[in-house]
């Protein structure tokens, strides 16, 4: 009896639980993430989707710490994923970062595209609000999944990160794709001028033309309405540029970090400023992501 009382306790607390460890299987490998839903989900209606993709060397667990995305989820209502890529790197699309398995390049678009179906399906996500984000490796990753998933994603911001010269000759979208990036201009290790990754990792252009790009194929104006934030004491100020088009929808935004590095503004300063550069207390950059996405859908 008092095993059975243990074994129902249980479960009713596991159906209670707002954090999941799941995984598919893709392409023959087993592909892990975490799924964290807002703890005041009732479980009737579909919520947006926020895929939160971690830097290379990283795991999706190190992106709940380093974003704070739970908190953001729970106060917002909607469901947050921190999905895992294999040898801790995304398949990006620089040549230097294609991860392999058993000789086999391993298709991380393909992985994406069936978590996205498996959150729905599973999760109750809504298909029409599938949005990405990510750090450096994940966000150059985001680029690429705008680029080639355009038909399941409402919109993407990358932070750190910013695309590689391949992508942006051959980016080719279903749909105009809503953006907004985050960059830090003392960023050590991905040239915020354009060039090569430190470590040899790879080419990306600048800042300047990666924004440019995405104001051609979201059909802005190149003039931009301006915010100047500098409330914090710490060496950096946030810069929002915000870009309409015809219709007087903003689809793209820049926040320039002036003085921030290769981090997370508002997060955790993951490793010494002497590797990473500082990390910005001028916003919070999970919340002004949610406040991007939140008003963006497919239809």
């Amino acid at each position: 009896m008092r095993k059975n009382i243990f074994i129902v306790i249980f479960f009713i607390l596991c159906s209670c639980s707002s954090f999941y460890s799941d995984s598919i299987l893709v392409d023959g490998q087993e592909r892990t993430f975490i799924v964290h839903k807002p703890k005041d989900y009732a479980g009737t209606a579909s919520l947006p989707l926020v895929i939160v993709l971690h830097g290379g060397g990283g795991q999706g667990k190190g992106m709940i710490r380093l974003t704070g995305f739970d908190d953001v989820a729970d106060a917002n209502n909607f469901i947050a994923v921190y999905p895992d890529g294999l040898g801790r790197q995304w398949n990006d699309g620089r040549e230097v970062n294609i991860t392999l398995k058993n000789n086999r390049e391993i298709n991380d678009v393909l992985f994406i595209s069936e978590l996205i179906d498996t959150v729905i399906s599973k999760y109750n996500a809504d298909s029409n609000r599938i949005h990405v984000t990510g750090i450096s490796n994940g966000g150059i990753m985001s680029y690429r999944l705008a680029c080639e998933l355009s038909g399941k994603i409402a919109a993407i911001a990358p932070v750190a990160a910013s695309m590689t010269p391949f992508l942006i000759d051959h980016c080719t979208l279903s749909r105009k794709v809503p953006m907004m990036l985050i960059f830090g201009n003392e960023d050590p290790l991905v040239p915020f001028e354009g060039g090569q990754i430190k470590g040899k990792r790879g080419e990306v252009v600048s800042v300047e033309k990666c924004v440019k790009f995405w104001l051609k194929q979201d059909s802005c104006s190149l003039d931009a309405s301006t915010v100047i934030i500098d409330s914090a004491d710490d060496d950096t100020r946030a810069i929002k540029s915000s870009y309409s088009d015809n219709s007087g929808n903003t689809p793209v935004i820049f926040w320039l970090i002036e003085g921030g590095g290769h981090t997370w503004p508002g997060g955790l300063q993951y490793l010494p400023k002497l590797f990473i550069g500082r990390t910005s207390k001028q916003i919070n950059a999970s919340e002004e992501i949610w406040k991007f996405f939140k008003d963006k859908s497919l239809h």
